[in-house]
């Protein structure tokens, strides 16, 4: 049977960051571009609870672009209820996504276990989204290849990744159906990234699928260390403790590498510097097994994790969120929907002396946005807390490429594609890229709607 283009629909990171699903019906497959999960806001959450779009095992093949759990989280679901395929991915894709894949359901769990105990919950017996079984019964379904590697799933249907710069292991993929070809873009790193080479150079695709989550916006020009520096040097004039909720891939080595830099140029304090995060210590293995993804020196990648204290003891974590001495604290999760830094927060919000320091993007719905958009309490442990601590952001320290940057990958492409879906951005931000690629560019561009199909040719 001749394999064509049919159509593609976007089943979720559309007017939104989370969630990111992309189905693509061929005539004689049916494949699926990531499967995140919803976060933030709660109609976006209840959707992870909905019944999926088309019957799970309808689904041939699974494709990841990036192990980030709005792109990975709901594998475990899908597999849960009937998926049966392979789930392709990079190396470094596979190892990461064991690590936030079993995360997450430690996470729900745990979360599903307290609002039981605490009866902050109106359901009698709240259950996890799923468990850490469903997790070790997804994982067998992981296949990993090289970049640059074709791999072949019928007679005229093929794909390959391709480095996309945003974190270990991300990667756009090339999709090839009967001679025409998709590009996923993932999500798109910058130009320089810190850590990882430098998005590589497209020149053709017939169709592309493009993240806008910084689509309206430019970054911070000035040198990100010096912002970092200011802000330890003000937490520290106050006698405070700098807090740092830190996503566990890529921004909390990020910081680590900063902090190692600053410290190589005699100017970071002498002050001690916490990674509490089971998590974030198990990814810097990860990062530490694939130096060759890595734009850094070998002799960096060696010596940058030396100054930083790795807590994986709880009982030693609760002994540091204790201490009020002055420190430097990174800790899951990146939003504040969990982790540790939950217990920091518990135990230092309220003192006006210690600075929380946001180094990534905040959805919309989470603890972290909220306290960027200026909310004076913030509810966990099923308390409000008075927000009295000083708060910093480094917007700049994003994986994610800013306006400027995609426009700059866009302007390698040979001739437009013939269109390109705009997806994975709040609204205002999509709409935002879209009108300057059509106006600097003049290609043709929609931005994507959920659950409506688009007839390919």
């Amino acid at each position: 049977m001749q394999t064509s283009l049919r159509k593609i629909t976007f089943l979720g990171g559309t007017e939104t960051v989370t969630g990111s699903k992309i189905l693509i019906d061929a005539i004689d497959k049916r494949i699926l571009i990531d499967c995140g999960l919803f976060q933030g806001l709660k109609e976006l959450r209840k959707l992870n609870w909905a019944k999926f779009s088309v019957p799970p095992e309808s689904i041939n093949e699974v494709i990841l672009t990036h192990a980030h759990l709005d792109h990975t989280g709901y594998l475990p679901l899908l597999v849960k209820n009937g998926f049966k395929g392979p789930v392709h991915c990079t190396l470094p894709t596979r190892d990461l996504t064991e690590i936030i894949l079993f995360d997450s359901a430690k996470i729900q769990e745990e979360d599903a276990s307290r609002a039981e105990k605490y009866h902050y919950s109106k359901h009698e017996h709240p259950q996890p989204l799923y468990t850490i079984q469903d997790v070790v019964e997804t994982l067998p379904l992981l296949v990993s290849h090289e970049l640059h590697e074709w791999v072949l799933l019928s007679k005229d249907l093929s794909f390959q990744f391709q480095n996309n710069g945003h974190i270990l292991g991300s990667a756009f993929v090339e999709l090839m159906i009967n001679g025409k070809t998709i590009v996923f873009s993932g999500d798109i790193g910058k130009q320089h990234p810190m850590l990882m080479y430098p998005p590589k150079k497209i020149k053709n695709a017939d169709y592309l699928v493009l993240e806008s989550t910084y689509g309206e916006r430019l970054h911070e020009e000035e040198p990100v260390k010096n912002l970092l520096l200011n802000i330890i040097e003000e937490t520290l004039d106050r006698k405070g403790i700098l807090m740092i909720p830190s996503f566990a891939v890529e921004r909390a080595q990020e910081i680590i590498y900063l902090l190692y830099q600053l410290e190589k140029e005699q100017k970071l304090p002498k002050i001690p510097i916490y990674l509490d995060s089971p998590m974030g210590v198990k990814t810097t293995s990860v990062y530490d097994s694939f130096r060759d993804w890595q734009n850094i020196s070998r002799h960096d990648a060696e010596n940058m994790y030396d100054q930083v204290h790795f807590i994986t003891n709880f009982e030693q974590s609760k002994a540091i969120v204790q201490n009020k001495e002055p420190k430097i604290i990174i800790a899951g999760s990146g939003m504040m929907e969990g982790g540790r830094i939950l217990h920091y927060l518990n135990n230092h919000i309220e003192n006006e002396r210690n600075t929380l320091l946001f180094v990534g993007f905040q959805c919309q719905g989470t603890r972290g946005r909220s306290i960027l958009e200026g909310s004076d309490s913030i509810k966990f442990f099923g308390e409000y807390r008075k927000v009295k601590c000083q708060i910093r952001s480094i917007t700049s320290l994003s994986a994610h490429g800013d306006q400027e940057d995609i426009l700059k990958w866009l302007r390698n492409f040979e001739k437009p594609p013939k269109t390109t879906f705009i997806n994975h951005g709040e609204p205002h931000q999509s709409d935002a890229l879209r009108a300057k690629i059509e106006h600097e560019l003049g290609w043709n561009v929609k931005v994507a709607k959920m659950n409506v199909p688009y007839e390919l040719s």
